[in-house]
């Protein structure tokens, strides 16, 4: 897929460019998704009450949050190719939307499950603003691109933690019970999410020569039958894509978990009360603010001295020490020290997260969208896997031992992605061709 109009810089205040507004969009869908998706977790401890959850039960939860997620950004990522990021966006926002707010209709355990599975279809939101992102920035820049759009996106697992206990208690300070409180919480969720799902549609458009349908219309097959056949299996049989995948589950999958346990984690071990542990809680969503992008950056710095190796190269060393922190924060048993390396963790686990995804754009341009649905669900499918580890067999401190162990181990897998002689060539050319066009561009006003 090659296209033309790709942005060579990132103009933080500038909304004039399509470019500009597909990434402030992006990563503000991701976030309102982000933070509906989890909008949950920080209210475990009123639900868990009300509904008289067992601790098997509270997991089963974890997991069904994030499980349905992994087949929805598997099919995303085609979606993406075949229809275009401003289309599958809109209707995710939109029709993701109704179980938010219809979990509010959750009476008992079963009912209560079955909007959380729900509810994980919008997970699939970090597919499309990475694709979104990808195909609007070039080489130099896109691994920070990428990195920032879904950084400030998780950001919402962060403010989701502070956020909705504000907002439960402000519904009960208005005079709603416990039991109405978290559930017109999450309406009031649902909503935001339906009404960007409409100004996605009407403020961004596909690319930076325009929509797939235009473009199909003036003859360029993008997003057409005849060139998104095939390319989702044209995915599946590259291994890197798979490396990838238990990569980002090693990394994304950590997140989703901890996302999902940090609420409860502090309020049973540390015995603070519901508002207190989900500020702490909040501290690790909130290095999203600048954590993932620090990955991206350095993707591309690194990209930029050695090459797509390079970016390989740095995406070992983030998993690396992410591993290492993760069993150091399990050893903690004083509040302060465990804030201090819970930050320290969530500084390298996000950072690993836009190291992934810096190197994602390069596997297969022809099928970016299936390659970026397929790693990202491994994120899902990481956080499954660890969602068991939480349902009552092991300590809570155990699990995360354990769980750092195995993210050591699988740093070790991202060496195993490789890249030719040629790729490494296309990606230096492609660079520097974006970055002409933009030289180009940007002389053009001068000489008129």
């Amino acid at each position: 897929m090659d296209i033309r109009g790709k942005a060579t810089r990132i103009h933080l205040f500038n909304v004039s460019t399509p470019q500009m507004r597909a990434f402030h969009l992006s990563w503000f869908a991701f976030f309102l998704c982000f933070f509906a998706w989890f909008g949950m977790a920080p209210l475990m401890k009123v639900v868990r009450e009300e509904l008289g959850l067992t601790p098997a039960q509270v997991g089963n939860t974890i997991i069904a949050s994030v499980a349905v997620t992994i087949l929805a950004r598997l099919g995303i990522g085609w979606l993406c190719d075949r229809f275009g990021p401003r289309l599958t966006y809109t209707w995710l926002l939109v029709l993701g939307a109704l179980p938010v707010m219809g979990i509010g209709l959750a009476h008992d355990y079963q009912t209560f499950l079955f909007f959380r599975l729900l509810i994980g279809f919008i997970g699939a939101s970090f597919v499309i603003t990475q694709y979104h992102t990808s195909i609007m920035f070039a080489p130099n820049v896109v691994g920070t691109a990428n990195a920032t759009s879904a950084g400030w996106g998780n950001l919402g697992g962060g403010v989701t933690q502070m956020v909705m206990p504000l907002l439960f208690a402000g519904m009960v300070g208005l005079g709603a019970s416990e039991a109405l409180g978290w559930r017109l919480s999450m309406v009031v969720a649902g909503l935001v999410c339906m009404a960007t799902g409409v100004a996605y549609y009407f403020l961004t458009q596909d690319t930076p020569e325009g929509n797939f349908k235009d473009l199909r219309a003036r003859g360029i097959e993008i997003g057409s039958k005849a060139s998104t056949r095939g390319t989702f299996l044209m995915a599946c049989k590259d291994y890197r894509v798979w490396a990838l995948f238990f990569v980002y589950a090693a990394c994304f999958g950590i997140e989703l978990t901890i996302n999902n346990v940090a609420a409860l984690y502090f309020a049973d071990y540390f015995t603070l009360d519901l508002t207190t542990a989900g500020t702490v809680a909040a501290l690790f969503g909130l290095m999203n603010i600048f954590a993932r992008t620090l990955g991206g950056i350095f993707g591309d710095r690194f990209g930029a001295r050695k090459g797509l190796r390079g970016r390989v190269q740095w995406l070992f060393i983030a998993l690396l020490v992410e591993g290492f922190a993760l069993m150091l924060f399990s050893r903690m048993e004083a509040l302060p020290t465990a804030v201090a390396t819970l930050i320290f963790f969530s500084l390298f686990v996000q950072m690993s997260e836009g190291a992934t995804f810096s190197v994602v754009p390069f596997i297969n341009k022809k099928a970016l969208g299936s390659v970026a649905g397929i790693v990202g669900a491994g994120g899902n499918f990481g956080a499954v896997l660890a969602g068991f580890l939480f349902k009552g067999s092991v300590a809570w401190p155990t699990a995360f031992l354990i769980l750092g162990g195995i993210v050591t181990g699988t740093a070790f897998l991202a060496l195993a992605v490789r890249f030719s002689e040629a790729d490494e060539r296309a990606a230096r050319e492609e660079r520097e061709a974006r970055l002409r066009e933009s030289e180009t561009a940007a002389a053009l006003p001068a000489m008129a």
